[in-house]
C-alpha cells in the first residue's frame, strides 16, 4: 500500500471512528448485557510481539475482539488469532488477566492472554478488517501503538503489575 493511501485511509478512520464506535456500542448494548473480548499477547521466538492495525480504529492494537454470544472465550480467542494474524494455537493460551475497559464503554470488560506456542503458515492479505499485521520488537513498536497495548506488553515483558483498568 502506498504511503499517500495509508496517510488517506488514516485521515478517513480518525474522522469516522467517533461515530463508528458509537454505533457498534449502541448495537451491543442491546445485543448483550455486557461487552467481553479477548485479546493476545502473540510472542514468537524472538520474543516479538504480534500487533494489527484495523481499519476502523486507529492505532496498532493486540489481535483479539469480541465474544460472541453462545461464544467460549478460549474459542472467541482461538478464532480471532485465525481472523486477524492466521495464528492456530498449538498450545495452551494463558490467562494474563481481565481489564475493565470503561474508555469503551461502561460495560466492557477484556480478557488478555498470553500466547508462545502457535502457528502461523503466512501473514493475512489485507482485508475490510485488518489493513496491516506484523510481528515488531518490543523495543521498536510502531510510533501510534495504543497505550492500552503498551501497558498490556510491560505487564507481560517487564513484570510490572496488572492494572485493573484497559486505559
Amino acid at each position: 500500500m502506498a504511503m499517500e493511501e495509508i496517510d488517506r485511509v488514516g485521515t478517513l478512520r480518525r474522522r469516522f471512528e467517533p461515530a463508528l464506535r458509537r454505533v457498534f456500542h449502541l448495537y451491543w448494548r442491546f445485543a448483550r448485557g455486557m461487552t467481553m473480548g479477548v485479546r493476545a499477547v502473540v510472542l514468537d521466538s524472538e520474543g516479538r510481539v504480534f500487533l494489527v492495525r484495523h481499519s476502523y480504529v486507529s492505532g496498532w492494537h493486540l489481535p483479539g475482539g469480541g465474544v460472541e454470544v453462545g461464544e467460549t472465550v478460549a474459542d472467541s480467542l482461538a478464532r480471532e488469532l485465525l481472523e486477524e494474524g492466521r495464528i492456530v494455537l498449538e498450545g495452551p493460551a494463558v490467562l494474563h488477566g481481565i481489564f475493565f475497559n470503561r474508555h469503551v464503554s461502561r460495560r466492557d470488560h477484556v480478557a488478555v492472554f498470553v500466547v508462545r506456542r502457535f502457528s502461523q503458515d503466512r501473514l493475512p492479505e489485507r482485508n475490510r478488517e485488518i489493513v496491516a499485521c506484523g510481528f515488531f520488537a518490543a523495543d521498536a513498536l510502531p510510533p501510534d501503538t495504543t497505550a492500552g497495548t503498551r501497558l498490556r506488553l510491560a505487564e507481560v515483558l517487564e513484570g510490572r503489575p496488572p492494572a485493573a483498568l484497559w486505559r
